[in-house]
């Protein structure tokens, strides 16, 4: 059985401080530059306690005058095991804000959908490494574009995303660290793209690439991540569809007529017979074959709180801070955007404008860079001391398969694809645990599959969305866990490395 009884837990605090300020411990170097970025934690509106140490603001993307500016926000971690690396977290889009990373999934608080206030996060990614949020290209929620031109392609952006990180580096002392860069998402093109340019700088005293970690990632084309796995997923998760027969008859008549099915049966061998085919109307040109668009607006009429981001949620629409509780925007009478609130925007030393979780024309409508998994992606992963990509089973937005689908055509490290199926795939252990309070839940127990071949490693999460961090942050801490070298691998039964007490995690209990 399950262990239901749950009560606070143990984490590094970011901070040690006396009771004089005039003897605060930092853990980053005290300049006249990084003087200008801090920020007082225990002045965040409605955060009722000092989050510690962090550092936000904005940084140019060269030495160009009128450059371009990226906003971040950076929280140094207390772990001793992590005074030689920097994470980065990116989130997509194109155009969509870090920030919602920060406040919703891997901060050190959080404010989720329908809660009445932000509430300290004992899953917050600072617990291990250092963590920076950067939003990112220019143009995204705080950064200014300034006389920088857009960028119009994935190199482009990361080119300019280079000359930022060299003066973060630069101003907050971070030389020779390992990197690991993660995101979501639209990441799965920027994580891919940056950590290419990055290595080949050959400059690790910038640009040292340890790792990377990319959830629910968008990897190759539209078609293979949303169209022809769809059927397949509606048809596993039937009752949370809740679709008529006529139309999942129709639904069945178009996925083997569009050339779906066959594309897919090809697709999920394992290991795989050789290069796929280019999937069948990959540019989108034949609107009857437009089953992702079919499905969504027959799901959101069955269940008008549908949610392609989370395909097990019902109503009532929750209230979200950031104004998008799901697939569509939400914000009730007289509630306001957090970040787009002047207290806010003040303390974290944020220009004093309009503030929007995604954004359109970041990118270049004609972006011309090939999908990750199609160019950029195998090479990172030959580089990389590890590569893991995460897939939450409940997401639409981007669906599993699609996913796997888009590894099998790989080919890294001397061969393509992965040799055994799902099926054979090791079990994904979260660690049973302690909570903090009745606002920071979250799972335990064998959590999803994984699965290592030449060094990049799967993983898929039961009970999750899109955002694996914000609906299973337990599973994404452990997996983080993995991606720094602090555990072996992800079937360990053993504690979290951050966490004290004995809490049934061991070998000799069996969990169902």
């Amino acid at each position: 059985m399950e262990r239901r009884k749950r009560a606070a837990r143990s984490v590094p605090r970011d901070v040690s401080t006396s009771n004089s300020a005039a003897e605060t411990t930092y853990i980053i170097p005290q300049t006249a530059q990084t003087d200008k970025f801090k920020v007082n934690g225990s002045a965040i509106p409605n955060v009722d306690f000092d989050i510690g140490e962090t550092y936000a603001g904005l940084l140019p993307i060269s030495q160009d005058e009128g450059a371009g500016e990226l906003y971040f926000w950076f929280h140094p971690s207390a772990n001793e095991q992590a005074d030689d690396e920097i994470l980065i977290w990116l989130n997509g889009g194109p155009g969509c804000s870090s920030l919602e990373g920060l406040l919703q999934e891997n901060g050190k608080f959080i404010w989720q959908y329908g809660t009445y206030k932000p509430v300290e996060n004992p899953y917050n990614w600072a617990n291990l490494t250092n963590i920076v949020w950067i939003e990112q290209p220019a143009g995204t929620g705080f950064s200014p574009r300034g006389n920088t031109p857009n960028a119009t392609n994935e190199v482009e952006a990361a080119e300019q995303f280079l000359g930022f990180w060299k003066n973060f580096v630069d101003t907050f002392q971070l030389h020779n660290r390992k990197v690991f860069l993660t995101g979501e998402s639209y990441a799965g093109q920027y994580v891919p793209y940056i950590a290419d340019a990055m290595h080949n700088a050959t400059n690790t005293t910038y640009f040292n690439v340890d790792s990377i970690m990319i959830y629910d990632p968008y990897i190759t084309y539209d078609v293979v991540m949303n169209d022809i796995p769809a059927v397949p997923f509606v048809d596993y998760w039937a009752k949370l569809f809740n679709l008529n027969d006529t139309f999942m008859d129709h639904l069945h008549e178009k996925y083997e007529s569009c050339g779906y099915k066959d594309f897919m049966d090809l697709a999920m061998t394992f290991p795989p017979n050789g290069t796929l085919p280019t999937p069948p109307d990959y540019l989108g040109q034949d609107d009857s074959c437009r089953l992702f668009n079919e499905i969504y607006s027959a799901a959101i009429l069955v269940n008008p709180c549908w949610d392609m981001y989370q395909v097990a949620t019902t109503c009532p629409l929750l209230w979200d801070v950031l104004g998008y509780p799901g697939t569509i925007g939400y914000q009730p009478e007289g509630a306001d955007i957090y970040f787009n609130r002047t207290d806010v925007q003040k303390v974290i030393n944020a220009p004093l404008q309009e503030w929007q979780e995604c954004i359109d024309g970041v990118l270049d409508v004609d972006n011309d860079s090939p999908a990750s998994g199609l160019s950029v992606l195998p090479r990172v992963i030959e580089k990389n001391k590890r590569s893991i990509i995460v897939h939450a089973e409940l997401d639409f937005k981007l669906i599993l398969n699609g996913t796997i689908m888009a590894i099998q055509n790989m080919t890294w490290n001397g061969a393509q694809g992965f040799s055994k199926p799902p099926c054979d795939w090791e079990d994904f252990y979260v660690p049973y645990h302690e909570e903090l309070n009745q606002g920071s839940l979250a799972g335990a127990g064998n959590f999803g599959k994984w699965h290592t071949e030449r060094g990049l490693t799967f993983s898929t999460v039961v009970l999750s969305g899109h955002m694996v961090p914000q609906y299973a942050p337990s599973a994404a801490y452990r997996q983080l866990e993995f991606l720094l070298g602090r555990i072996e691998d992800l079937s360990v039964v053993s504690e979290f490395t951050t966490q004290t007490g004995d809490f049934g995690n061991n070998a000799t209990i069996a969990m169902y």
